[in-house]
């Protein structure tokens, strides 16, 4: 079904007619409908189109006398096209219909718009705080709108976060964090078990909130540096999707070469963190020569990083409308050589882990998730492709990715074993990719210098080696961000973690855990 066919088909089934339909970008399509039949159309949408919500946000235009507006992005990947759907909504009467009970994983959106914008949803039964902690934080404080003032320190009330209780005979409950051993990051996981089977497991981040899309506010194009820091492995993801958006707006074309360079340092990026991730499952099951084995794997490709680009994380490689480094014959020759060594030792690696019968027990059937409860939250990314999704941005949108024959690696039992020969697929996958893309890369330019800053609106977004990563940026006259909505795939994949622990033990959940290997900054914002 087109567009066009989609519109009258809402007006004919719920009444319901379009205020306006904009088209920004080839790839974007925004329908603007009235607050009373926002949740309706929004219904209607993700019926039609079989795609979980992408992301939902909310936008202060007050100062141009709009109020606010709440926007919900859809990805539909037969038409390669965004499709958002945008309601308005007055200051006087700051509040819209919960979609909630008709869009699962919008609960998470509507309580993030909830406590930074001060915009009920009405009929979302979750009214706890999302990263503004209610012990620290006061009410009446929302840190988005543009006449925000922080609350003093003295302001804090010492409130108390609503945990779920789960209570009958022999029930009990383990917290676990904030705090944990090593070096991840902050995160309270609280436990409810009946013996040994988990019963519930409840999930509150929030830790590491830095106000990040805030920090955008005002700046330009140069804001890339901040985007490679919100989840710092995964520079190379969140730095391409600011600058796609940035570059959509500006009008900017990015060189053909550059582009190859920006496609190579994501599959780089790809590469280091599936391998210190396929080490740490094995470490988490006591398995620690495999684990020994990845981590020099991610060492030799992070050490490459450095040696090509100069950086280990890749950070300061991508700029608006190119990359600030190119690679010359020698460097090319040096990833050649170590592609091939490295792809030696990630064939014995697996050879190890296969050959291991106590390791395959382990990790299959351990952490089912079921591709409807990925669809219904919203999961993406390598936990939902190991669940039988088959979406990737770079087959849907990227080009070059078309001329290398890509190949989306997918999964269908949904377990610990599924989402490991993921991560393994698409690192061979990531090898190929690379010495396609070598092969194929032209010469020329490397960064486009002829940028014109302007006003607009737009979604970028890029196949990090989490999921997809999505900035939508709206700019003023003068090129400066307005707003900036990020959305890291962690977000709603932390919840898919919760659900895939129901029924294992206690102890299988750190396994469980590193085959997400989620990002808490990346989530906090």
């Amino acid at each position: 079904m087109d567009l066009r066919e989609m519109l009258v088909q809402l007006k004919q089934d719920h009444n319901v007619s379009a205020l306006a339909v904009d088209e920004p970008h080839r790839d974007e399509t925004y329908i603007w409908v009235d607050n009373r039949d926002f949740r309706a159309t929004v219904a209607f949408v993700q019926k039609k189109l079989r795609a979980p919500l992408s992301m939902m946000f909310c936008q202060d235009r007050r100062a141009a006398g709009g109020g606010f507006a709440v926007l919900c992005s859809f990805l539909c990947a037969p038409l390669k096209k965004w499709l958002f759907v945008c309601a308005s909504i007055s200051e006087e009467a700051p509040r819209f219909d919960s979609l909630s009970s008709v869009v699962y994983s919008a609960g998470l959106f509507e309580r993030e718009i909830r406590e930074m914008f001060g915009i009920e949803p009405c009929g979302n039964s979750d009214a706890r705080g999302l990263r503004l902690h209610e012990e620290n934080w006061p009410a009446g404080f929302f840190p988005l709108r543009k006449d925000f003032t922080p609350p003093s320190a003295a302001a804090a009330p010492g409130n108390h976060y609503g945990f779920t209780r789960v209570e009958g005979e022999g029930v009990f409950e383990v917290p676990v964090g904030p705090v944990h051993a090593g070096v991840i990051g902050p995160g309270h996981f609280r436990f409810s078990s009946a013996g040994e089977p988990v019963i519930n497991l409840e999930i509150r981040l929030g830790f590491t909130h830095r106000g990040a899309e805030k920090l955008f506010e005002g700046r330009h194009s140069d804001a890339v540096n901040l985007a490679e820091c919100v989840a710092g492995d995964s520079a190379v993801g969140h730095a391409l999707a600011f600058c796609h958006a940035m570059e959509k707006i500006y009008k900017a074309e990015v060189p053909l070469r550059a582009v190859y360079i920006r496609a190579i340092c994501l599959e780089l990026e790809r590469m280091y963190n599936h391998a210190g991730d396929i080490g740490g499952i094995a470490l988490d099951v006591g398995f620690t020569f495999p684990s020994a084995f990845c981590a020099l794997i991610k060492e030799k490709i992070q050490a490459l990083n450095r040696d090509l680009f100069g950086h280990r994380f890749l950070k300061g490689v991508v700029c608006c409308a190119g990359v600030a480094k190119d690679l010359d014959d020698k460097r090319i020759r040096l990833l050649k050589s170590l592609l091939e060594d490295i792809s030696r030792d990630f064939a014995e690696l697996k050879r190890i882990l296969h050959a291991s019968a106590s390791f395959i027990d382990r990790v299959d059937t351990t952490g089912v998730l079921k591709r409807k409860t990925v669809e219904d939250l919203g999961v993406s990314g390598v936990a939902a492709r190991a669940s039988g999704l088959n979406t990737d941005l770079r087959k849907i949108f990227n080009g070059i990715y078309e001329i290398a024959r890509f190949r989306v690696c997918a999964e269908s039992a949904g377990d610990t074993h599924a989402r490991l020969h993921v991560r393994i697929a698409e690192f061979e996958e990531s090898v190929r990719l690379i010495t396609e893309f070598i092969h194929n890369m032209p010469s020329g330019s490397v960064r486009n210098e002829a940028i014109s800053p302007g006003a607009g609106v737009a979604l970028g977004y890029a196949e990090g080696w989490r999921g997809p990563v999505l900035y939508w940026i709206a700019a003023r006259n003068d090129g400066s961000i307005d707003r900036c909505k990020v959305v890291d795939p962690s977000f709603l994949n932390w919840q898919g973690l919760a659900y895939c622990v129901l029924g294992e033990i206690i102890p299988d959940f750190p396994v469980c855990n590193k085959s997400f290997d989620l990002s808490y900054s990346g989530s906090d914002l």
